[in-house]
């Protein structure tokens, strides 16, 4: 199947009712070879490259092409139908967003959309930078660099702007036995007391307790509301359901979370009275 899907034709796609999405779902897991049965899929799922190119999309420059990005959005989306099975207990639409946004935001690692020129005048930046804080003692400001550089300030900017080289905070600084990832070199200003620490990871667990007894479709909505971001009319889709529907799931889900968080700490002072 061509990776170039035109997502103008979104709006033509027929959505299969999910008895029917259920079928074909058990059709291609017992016969993955069949390339017709997975292009189907592809097809009915593309909506979900979509939701995660819009999102992605309006962090990077102009210069970066949405053809290319919604092709490894795709990429994503059939490693996600080729790799998944009923076993992962989870639902599709979760698992494949999450391997959707990672093909996309691997590929952009990968590549550097900018033209030569533009690459050479953001080196130029950054050593006109270097130089002066060498100079002032200081990091300089636009001000500073733009004159360093007989250039418009807010050139300065627009092409700082442009500059989409990404850096994984699990790359390792330096390259000896002794290097360290960059997530270990941030200074976390929010650091929580052991204390606070052990009141959040009881939380914590509480949560993922609670919401394990959740059914799974009110268990999904949850998942995707507050995890991935995504509004109610978004989830109606993935989900196959209506927007007003998804609102009624949800209040009862946000409902039943409360009934057993009381549950649980009337069973903690009642723990704590027999004690």
């Amino acid at each position: 199947m061509s990776q170039n899907f035109d997502f103008t034709s979104y709006n033509n796609i027929k959505r299969l009712p999910e008895d029917e999405l259920t079928e074909l779902w058990g059709r291609y897991l017992s016969d993955k070879t069949n390339k017709q049965l997975r292009d189907t899929l592809i097809v009915q799922y593309i909506y979900l490259v979509r939701y995660v190119v819009g999102r992605v999309r309006v962090t990077l420059p102009a210069t970066v092409s949405i053809e290319d990005i919604a092709g490894y959005g795709i990429e994503g989306l059939i490693n996600a139908i080729e790799r998944y099975s009923v076993q992962k207990n989870t639902r599709f639409e979760t698992y494949a967003l999450i391997r959707i946004r990672g093909a996309i935001i691997d590929k952009i690692r990968e590549e550097d959309f900018l033209p030569r020129s533009i690459r050479k005048k953001i080196k130029d930046i950054k050593n006109a930078q270097e130089a002066l804080k060498q100079e002032l003692g200081r990091m300089p400001t636009t001000k500073e660099v733009a004159d360093y550089l007989e250039m418009d300030p807010e050139k300065i900017n627009q092409l700082l702007a442009e500059d989409t080289t990404m850096t994984s905070i699990y790359d390792k600084k330096g390259t000896s036995e002794d290097s360290v990832e960059i997530i270990d070199t941030i200074e976390d200003t929010n650091t929580l007391n052991p204390q606070e620490k052990a009141e959040e990871k009881n939380v914590k667990s509480e949560l993922e307790r609670a919401l394990k007894k959740l059914p799974e479709r009110e268990r999904v909505i949850m998942v995707l509301y507050y995890q991935e971001n995504m509004t109610l009319k978004e989830i109606g889709e993935t989900i196959n359901v209506s927007e007003s529907r998804v609102c009624q799931l949800h209040a009862q889900a946000i409902m039943k979370l409360k009934n057993i968080f009381s549950e649980s700490r009337a069973s903690r002072l009642q723990q704590s009275i027999v004690a």
